[in-house]
């Protein structure tokens, strides 16, 4: 049946009603960060750092080249016993300290695999063929430029993206619904950079000697298996992957593939309900005996609650967006510019190879790999967005800084390196305007038809495991309704009564929403959330689910049974009726389907939001969540014409 919706009557005590029934509370908001909003975050702020990092460089070796090059060819070497490892400066940070950066790259392609758009096996095809076209078209091109040279041999240089440039700039340049794309272009650019390594690895490395390489697996294999058993001891970790970066360096492989290797170990997943229950548990043993042994306890718990791969992307993805991938650019991005250089380097097929490789290759090879697989498919795997995005995805994976210098200090020396740098540094430059200019012409079709061109017609993957049915779900607005919003809640959480204001605000603002409630109460934390979700099912056995809803998060410090009871008399209730399904606790089993579907969805905190099944991430003010509605109701505009 369809839940009663009748408005509830006043209340003493209560903040003022308006006349359409919701509270004229203040719109609140609060930033949640997730694990992929975190990463975009983190690569879009170090997008900046970056630049100024590369900028620097070109200022140094114009000013001083003397100087510049004498800092970075200082000889270290690190040595234990019969075994060591010397490497001049800029050697130590392209193959030591970029093994942290190949490390959280490795990291986010297992988080994608577990969480994310890859979660889905058999849409891994899709980003494997973008990102793999993009990289052929653009080598096709730099080979073509380059054949029969000996330059040729540096076709690598011109493969892969930058991820921070790239997602950057997309930020500056890209459409209102950003997302989206960003999320494709992450799982576009992480097999980018996995195809990367793999060549590195294979093209780039040298003469492979046996004994090292076979220790190398060694250390790895050890890794492996600590994994598989689930042992935590970062320490221990960190040794084994020395060892084996050691190995690989004495074996004449590139070293830093063993940091996606290992990145990829990291299983990612939600944090599990029962486990935060423990957290808890052992947080409250703290709170009543303050102990040092009590709160490694505790820490231990949390620590054990949170997924592995978040805890090391928080560690170790700051680091290497704030410092070591800026650090490598001051390392790597000096160029010595003169009219001569630049007349020389302009003809030069290195650098033309390199820059239209990018500009054209990449956008035509991203665009078209999708195509025919949509084509070859026919439609069953499609981009989660529309064709416009995803030539703008490939335009602005034009950008290939990182890698793509890692490749050419491997492949070049001497002059044919510095043409190679002004080459990716224009292709930079080149895709990003590309980008923009594709971006503001579509900013000026019909809004309709850009809505098309951006969000495209993909059903997305669903979060929400239990779908929504109007004749046991609490349903509020149309049941028809093109968007729907459900939030998984507790009538005790603090932060799901300051979110409903922003919630009834949505629906004054949306009139083709309907918002659906669901029991998560947190029994851990909120001793009284589960007798007031009983509260509101014996309320709802008489019509005023939403009613006694209302009144329940407007008065979350007053859930005790009196006050219960109180509430039932006041919204005109059968009180004894009431008080019975209260005492007998009718409704307990109908907040327990509720909380079994929310360990399905892998939800749990509260409160969590769903919009059309995919889980919304974000803040919870009513503009993000307004956003966030547009967008969904725009996709279903458009899967259904």
């Amino acid at each position: 049946m369809v839940r009663d919706h009748r408005r509830p009557a006043a209340v003493r005590g209560a903040r003022p009603l308006s006349s359409d029934g919701f509270t004229g509370r203040t719109a609140w908001a609060r930033s949640i960060q997730t694990p992929l909003r975190e990463f975009l975050r983190t690569e879009t702020g170090g997008a900046a750092v970056l630049l100024a990092a590369a900028a620097a460089a070109l200022v140094w070796v114009n000013a001083d080249a003397g100087s510049y090059e004498r800092v970075w060819s200082t000889r270290l070497a690190l040595e234990l016993g019969r075994w060591g490892v010397a490497l001049d400066l800029r050697g130590w940070v392209n193959s030591g300290l970029m093994t942290f950066f190949f490390f959280v790259v490795g990291l986010e392609a297992r988080r994608e695999f577990d969480l994310g758009e890859l979660r889905e096996r058999r849409r891994f095809a899709l980003p494997l063929l973008a990102g793999c076209g993009g990289a052929l078209a653009a080598i096709g091109i730099y080979l073509a430029f380059n054949a029969g040279r000996p330059s040729a041999h540096g076709w690598g240089t011109a493969m892969s993206t930058d991820t921070a440039f790239a997602l950057g700039l997309l930020t500056l340049v890209g459409p209102r619904f950003p997302d989206r794309l960003r999320a494709f272009m992450l799982t576009v650019v992480v097999v980018d950079d996995v195809v990367a390594l793999v060549v590195i690895a294979l093209v780039y490395s040298g003469s492979v000697q046996v004994t090292p390489l076979v220790v190398a697996l060694g250390f790895y294999a050890v890794v492996f298996v600590l994994r598989t058993l689930r042992f935590r001891g970062g320490p221990v970790y960190f040794v084994l992957g020395a060892g084996a970066w050691v190995g690989l360096e004495k074996a004449g492989i590139e070293p830093v593939v063993i940091g996606l290797a290992v990145g990829l170990l990291a299983y990612a997943y939600p944090a599990p309900r029962p486990g935060l229950e423990r957290a808890t548990e052992r947080f409250r043993e703290f709170r009543e005996q303050p102990t040092a042994e009590l709160a490694r306890a505790a820490a231990a718990q949390l620590r054990a609650a949170t997924s592995r791969n978040e805890l090391l992307q928080q560690l170790w993805h700051p680091w290497t967006s704030y410092a070591i991938v800026p650090l490598f650019a001051l390392a790597n991005a000096g160029i010595e510019i003169d009219g001569g250089f630049l007349a020389r380097a302009l003809r030069s097929p290195i650098t033309l190879g390199i820059l239209i490789g990018y500009v054209v290759g990449k956008p035509a090879g991203i665009l078209g790999g999708t195509w025919l697989l949509t084509r070859a498919t026919r439609g069953r795997l499609r981009p989660p967005v529309g064709w416009a995005a995803v030539a703008g995805g490939g335009t602005i994976a034009g950008i290939g800084f990182t890698v793509s210098l890692l490749i050419a200090t491997l492949a070049f020396r001497g002059t044919e390196l510095e043409e190679a740098k002004l080459g990716i540094l224009s292709a930079a430059l080149g895709a990003s305007a590309v980008t923009w200019l594709l971006f503001r012409t579509v900013s000026l079709l019909p809004h309709r038809l850009r809505a098309r061109f951006l969000l495209g017609t993909a059903e997305p993957l669903t979060d929400l495991y239990l779908d929504v049915d109007p004749e046991r779900d609490h349903v509020r607005g149309p049941l028809d309704a093109p968007v729907t919003v459900v939030e998984y809640g507790d009538f005790e959480c603090p932060f799901c009564g300051q979110a409903e204001p922003a919630v009834r605000e949505l629906l004054r603002d949306f009139a083709d929403v309907r918002y659906v409630w669901r029991h998560l109460p947190l029994n851990d934390v909120h001793p009284r959330a589960q007798l007031a979700a009983e509260a509101s099912e014996a309320a709802a056995e008489q019509g005023a689910f939403w009613e006694m809803h209302d009144l329940l998060l407007d008065h979350q410090d007053a859930l005790e049974p009196d006050d219960l009871i109180g509430y039932a008399g006041e919204l005109g209730l059968d009180v004894d009726r009431f008080a019975d399904d209260l005492r007998d606790r009718a409704g307990a089993m109908r907040v327990a389907d509720d909380v079994d579907s929310a360990d399905l969805s892998g939800v749990s905190g509260t409160p969590t939001f769903f919009v059309n099944g995919r889980r919304h991430y974000g803040a919870y003010d009513i503009e993000t969540l307004s956003a966030a509605v547009r967008a969904a109701g725009a996709r279903a505009v458009l899967a259904r014409s």
